[in-house]
């Protein structure tokens, strides 16, 4: 075994652990459990005796604490293991490049360019070594950079007795991409007051605010007539669907939209002539905002269906995660010690919101105060994938640092 954190994400990437939303199990895949075996292995091997991988996909693990005091919160750090299914993830080969010179960066034979324009913060890489992908697959950084960090951190933590802490645990949670990624976590067992994502970008951000996120589903009931003679008659579901995504307003698209602007986004379009279905993903940073998005696509239902006066919809939201700052406004600290980490690991702090979710914003509102720390990947479940193993070293830096301050301010 080696124990550099980039040599770990290299090995953790090669393993294919997408999840998938259609799979009701938990996992959602059973090869998710693969990486969590190996991190089992790797946990016991720097010294952590009861780390476990329980059936539900999660892995447990305590570094124990070495400090006298005993009013040191115990805290976590949380990483996910899956990777989305937007991209494939089989047969990952990821591709080192040392020193890197500065320009664009040609992804193999695959045609795909990571194009400094579209990418600026490789402006800020020059003279480091970064991973990216050969083109034919998304790299797996997010968010296996933050599980190669956290455990780098922890074989720290346990070899230099130097550096004071109290009770740290390590949480590594299967399926974060498809939004079950904490339906089955033991917080009792776990048994910390607040925990850390590290599933951030940009090295040097600590993240507050999330999206809150709803699902719709839009089912819509056509009616279906032999084609032969439907003049006047048939009223197609298909077309009816396709009529309604049609209509949805580019500035309130994903691809229409940064910072604080919400959107709404069709994931999935199905059906037949008599009946259809429509998907949606909707985010906003306020509830008064998802509410509107929500009566837009109602609204914009009702006109499309006047149209076809024999069709009606039914609308059904559910509830996937709220913005985590509602919680995180009401235990400062937890933020506040993470700025200074960053800060001490030898970097800027940058206090930013999430245009998309973490575990954290799910285990905020179960009772424990997750913001989201950086890992240091960018173009998140893409091909054009890459990461920073200087950037995955600050990153290790800011876990210890902050193991270190929770003790110091005890």
């Amino acid at each position: 075994m080696t124990d550099t954190v980039l040599d770990r994400f290299l090995r953790y990437v090669v393993i294919d652990t997408q999840s998938d939303a259609a799979s009701p199990s938990q996992p959602s895949t059973e090869k998710q459990k693969t990486l969590g075996r190996l991190l089992v292995e790797e946990l016991h091997a720097i010294g952590i005796a009861d780390a476990e991988l329980d059936e539900h996909g999660y892995v447990y693990a305590t570094v124990p604490a070495n400090t006298d005091k005993s009013d040191v919160p115990v805290i976590c750090f949380c990483a996910h293991m899956d990777t989305a299914p937007d991209f494939s993830g089989t047969d990952v080969r990821p591709k080192l490049i040392r020193t890197y010179a500065g320009g664009d960066i040609a992804l193999g034979n695959s045609g795909r360019v990571i194009r400094v324009a579209e990418h600026p913060e490789l402006n800020n890489q020059i003279g480091n070594d970064l991973v990216t992908t050969d083109g034919t697959t998304l790299l797996g950084a997010d968010d296996k950079a933050g599980l190669a960090e956290i455990v780098t951190a922890a074989e720290i933590l346990l070899k230099d007795t130097a550096i004071r802490h109290g009770t740290i645990k390590l949480l590594f949670t299967p399926d974060e991409e498809i939004g079950r990624g904490v339906d089955k976590v033991d917080l009792a067992r776990l048994g910390a007051k607040f925990a850390y994502t590290m599933d951030g970008e940009t090295a040097g951000s600590v993240e507050d605010e999330t999206f809150s996120a709803d699902g719709l589903l839009l089912e819509i009931t056509g009616v279906a007539i032999h084609p032969g003679f439907a003049k006047d008659r048939m009223e197609n579901a298909i077309k009816v669907a396709s009529a309604i995504v049609a209509r949805l307003p580019r500035d309130v698209s994903p691809e229409g939209t940064d910072g604080r602007d919400g959107f709404v986004h069709p994931v999935e379009i199905s059906g037949s002539m008599d009946a259809a279905k429509i998907r949606f993903i909707v985010r906003d940073f306020t509830e008064s905002g998802l509410l509107e998005k929500h009566a837009m696509i109602e609204d914009i239902a009702r006109d499309v269906l006047a149209d076809y006066p024999g069709s009606s919809f039914r609308a059904t939201r559910t509830e996937q995660y709220r913005n985590m700052k509602q919680v995180l406004d009401q235990h400062p600290k937890i933020v506040d010690n993470a700025v200074e980490a960053i800060r001490r690991a030898g970097l800027t702090p940058v206090r930013g919101s999430i245009r998309g979710g973490t575990d954290g914003s799910r285990l905020s509102f179960m009772g424990q105060p997750c913001p989201n720390i950086f890992a240091g990947g960018h173009a998140f479940h893409s091909p054009l994938e890459w990461v920073s193993r200087q950037d995955m070293e600050s990153a290790v830096r800011t876990i210890v640092e902050l193991a270190r301050i929770w003790e110091e301010r005890a």
